[in-house]
């Protein structure tokens, strides 16, 4: 690793998966994805990521089940859940599980590169 910033996308959409991964890229991150949360956590387990972007729903279990292994596995990963269904006690839920922020698709780019930022600067000063 060259000493960039890595992030785990996990979503189950292969269309979004390279979408972020080429805009994320473009921006100087290191990228990997996951389709699945068995194939997330596998990944996980092989080396840190910075950041893990979790879609809500995945073919083999929810996003906010992945959220306790990840963080036990690497407390330090800053975790954004990203999810088509928004609604405030999901949001609720996945900030009290230990998500650093939630975002709704479709993803507003701008927006979510800001949450990025925002949620790895957190975890540089932390």
């Amino acid at each position: 690793m060259d000493g960039k910033e890595s992030i785990l996308i996990v979503d189950d959409d292969e269309r979004t998966r390279r979408s972020l991964k080429a805009v994320f890229e473009s921006k100087g991150y290191e990228t990997e994805t996951a389709g699945t949360g068995r194939e997330a956590l596998k990944k996980a387990r092989q080396r840190f990521f910075n950041l893990a972007l979790l879609d809500i729903r995945l073919p083999d279990m929810e996003g906010t089940e992945l959220l306790a292994p990840l963080k036990e596995m690497h407390p330090d990963m800053a975790v954004i859940l990203i999810t088509g269904h928004a609604s405030l006690e999901g949001a609720i839920e996945a900030l009290n599980e230990g998500a650093s922020a939630y975002l709704t698709k479709p993803l507003k780019m701008d927006e979510a590169l800001a949450t990025i930022r925002e949620a790895l600067e957190k975890q540089r000063l932390a």
